[in-house]
């Protein structure tokens, strides 16, 4: 079963990185270099969130010291919606959830437009909290 994850743009709900996950169980989100997703951002946790598959469901769970929020509400652990948006800290980054593989060759051609060949990392004021946050990702897109 497919997985991908995007994260969002801190102002917009456009992707700027992308990760695509078959035949696993288990992804973990977080700051330390050891998780499958790595966002570097003082909000996040080294070990925040996990997604884990269990009979072809996908499910969210928080671990992280600063929660993590769907819809503005605190989780512990809900299911996973295709499309579902979930915030790390109150503040902090945006990773959309889709249940199919997104075209990740495509997405690196528009960010690399975009941000006139900029990579790996992010700055923006966000809109809604007027925090300057700086997002800094490994990418996967190319490995």
């Amino acid at each position: 079963m497919v997985i991908s994850l995007s994260l969002l743009h801190p102002t917009q709900l456009v992707a700027v990185q992308g990760w695509v996950f078959e035949e696993i169980d288990v992804i973990k989100i977080g700051r330390a270099n050891d998780n499958n997703v790595v966002i570097y951002s003082a909000v996040v946790s080294r070990h925040h969130a996990e997604l884990w598959q269990n009979q072809g469901k996908w499910e969210i769970i928080n671990f992280g010291a600063n929660g993590t929020y769907v819809d503005d509400l605190a989780i512990i652990q809900v299911p996973v919606k295709d499309g579902m948006i979930i915030r790390l800290g109150n503040s902090g980054p945006k990773l959309q959830i889709s249940l199919h593989k997104i075209d990740l060759d495509n997405l690196e051609k528009i960010n690399r437009q975009r941000q006139g060949h900029t990579e790996g990392i992010g700055s923006a004021q966000d809109s809604q909290d007027n925090t300057d946050t700086t997002l800094i990702v490994r990418s996967q897109v190319n490995q």
